[in-house]
């Protein structure tokens, strides 16, 4: 298979950073990182043209480092809670997702796109769990999410009220392990 060598005009995920040279498929060059202009042919005059934007580049990256530490020592302090239906054993009827997480940061004045919250998989369960969100390609944040049901509840035993006194179904069963007769048995006796 064909190989090429771009330069890479944006940060991709798992491939390189701004005004790097990398070397990669000719398709994917071809059908996705030239058209959406995330990258450009490594051509000699194209590296040069990069060169001449480095200082500039590495104001704008500076500048974006300095406003995403700023932003992580807001969000230091911050916690979402979520409340949704719960069905037994504190499974979620539905789950939580990045884009909730999204919405929820955004419903409280930050602006993160849901494709920087890592999430291993939707969160499916009560409870309390760790998110990280890359506010920059060096500046990560973990943010707890607490998850609960309807009312408060964490887990189906929070949400039962604690049984002091047994149930006359369970005054019952303890009188049968006695060795008292069942109902219905003085029936069968009678019978006999």
């Amino acid at each position: 298979m064909a190989n090429t060598n771009v330069l890479l005009r944006e940060d991709i995920e798992n491939l390189g950073a701004r005004g790097e040279i990398v070397r990669v498929k000719a398709g994917y060059a071809r059908n996705y990182l030239l058209p959406r202009k995330l990258a450009v042919q490594a051509t000699a005059s194209n590296v040069k043209q990069i060169e001449q934007e480095r200082a500039a580049l590495l104001k704008k990256e500076a500048k974006e480092r300095a406003g995403a530490e700023g932003q992580a020592e807001q969000m230091k302090r911050l916690s979402l809670n979520f409340e949704r239906k719960v069905g037994e054993h504190g499974i979620l009827y539905g789950s939580v997702t990045t884009m909730d997480i999204a919405e929820a940061l955004k419903e409280r004045g930050y602006e993160i796109d849901r494709r920087r919250i890592t999430l291993r998989e939707a969160i499916k369960e009560t409870g309390e769990f760790t998110v990280n969100v890359r506010l920059h390609r060096e500046v990560n944040i973990e943010i707890p999410v607490i998850v609960t049901g309807e009312g408060g509840a964490t887990t189906p035993a929070a949400a039962a009220p604690a049984a002091t006194e047994p149930s006359s179904t369970e005054a019952v069963r303890e009188d049968n392990a006695e060795g008292s007769p069942e109902p219905g048995a003085e029936s069968e006796a009678a019978v006999e």
